[in-house]
């Protein structure tokens, strides 16, 4: 059983950005969900749709200095990374880093008190298995990400049910093939891991199927428009992925002859915003809370 302060068990939220959701576990000081408690079964069991609260992922809150490994991934950013985002996939293992989970865990860390909405909408840097990364809040209640530049990795391609799609992959922190397809993502059947090539990606990937849409009919602001459904290792099929945002537009631009401009981005749980400047890739879209409450001593002992 995981002890707890008094009666209650620990606290917990759920939120999401265009519906990636998770399990987020504030644990500030690093007292209530060590690493040792925090293993891949209780995350696998956090993130169970029916036997759990259910997620994508978990998002643990805790400042950098309660991370053992957070020397090693932010190196000299670590004193300016007051904290870190801990975040897990779904089947336990941990992630480098996740577009949606960046802009929900600065939602949170505003809602818990943690961080002045006036440092927030400065832009705060927080630490992440893929490296310090920074984030920030705007006006209209959005929030915005500095996801570092898009490293292209070479061609590949993604076998969905059979069929070959060509496409490109592009590191973002952790590794995407961005597929572009004239078959409508709608049709295809993303209920098992498409197939890769394992040699290229020998940690896994997160495979997207991307359409590009006509640019007449991009909104204001933004020169392409695409439409994605996405594979995220470690998941499964998730209503969006920030960073395999980032990727399909990149490989949208890339298929352009383009380097620079914003491509909105439309995911199945709503739309995001990716702007490359030709240095750096910045996302922008919404991040919710849910719901909070603890969990029973009576789940956790199961």
């Amino acid at each position: 059983m995981i002890d707890s302060h008094g009666d209650a068990g620990p606290r917990v939220l759920l939120g999401h950005g265009t519906e990636n959701d998770f399990v987020v576990l504030p644990d500030p000081d690093g007292d209530v969900w060590p690493e040792a408690r925090l293993d891949p079964d209780l995350v696998r069991r956090l993130c169970d749709r029916r036997a759990g609260l259910g997620g994508d992922g978990v998002l643990r809150v805790v400042r950098s200095r309660h991370v053992p490994d957070a020397p090693g991934v932010l190196g000299a950013a670590l004193a300016d990374c007051e904290w870190f985002m801990d975040h897990r996939n779904a089947d336990g293992s941990y992630a480098e880093m996740c577009g949606n989970g960046i802009r929900l865990f600065l939602h949170v860390l505003m809602a818990e008190g943690l961080l002045e909405r006036s440092a927030a909408e400065a832009g705060v840097l927080v630490g992440t298995r893929g490296g310090p990364r920074r984030v920030g809040a705007r006006p209209d209640g959005g929030y915005w990400v500095d996801m570092g530049a898009a490293v292209p990795l070479g061609r590949s391609e993604a076998r969905v049910a059979g069929v070959a799609h060509p496409g490109l992959g592009v590191s973002m922190g952790n590794p995407h093939l961005a597929c572009l397809t004239d078959v409508e993502v709608d049709t295809l059947d993303l209920s098992v891991l498409p197939g890769v090539d394992a040699a290229m990606f020998p940690e896994g990937v997160n495979v997207e199927l991307v359409n590009v849409l006509a640019a007449g009919d991009a909104p204001a602001g933004a020169c392409a428009h695409v439409r994605l459904r996405v594979y995220e290792r470690g998941v499964g099929e998730t209503r969006s992925c920030g960073t395999g945002a980032c990727a399909a537009a990149y490989a949208a631009l890339e298929a352009g002859g383009r380097s620079t401009g914003t491509v909105a981005v439309d995911v199945p749980g709503g739309r995001l915003s990716v702007q490359f400047d030709g240095v750096t890739t910045v996302l922008s879209g919404p991040a919710v809370v849910v719901a909070g409450g603890t969990l029973t001593r009576e789940w956790l002992a199961g």
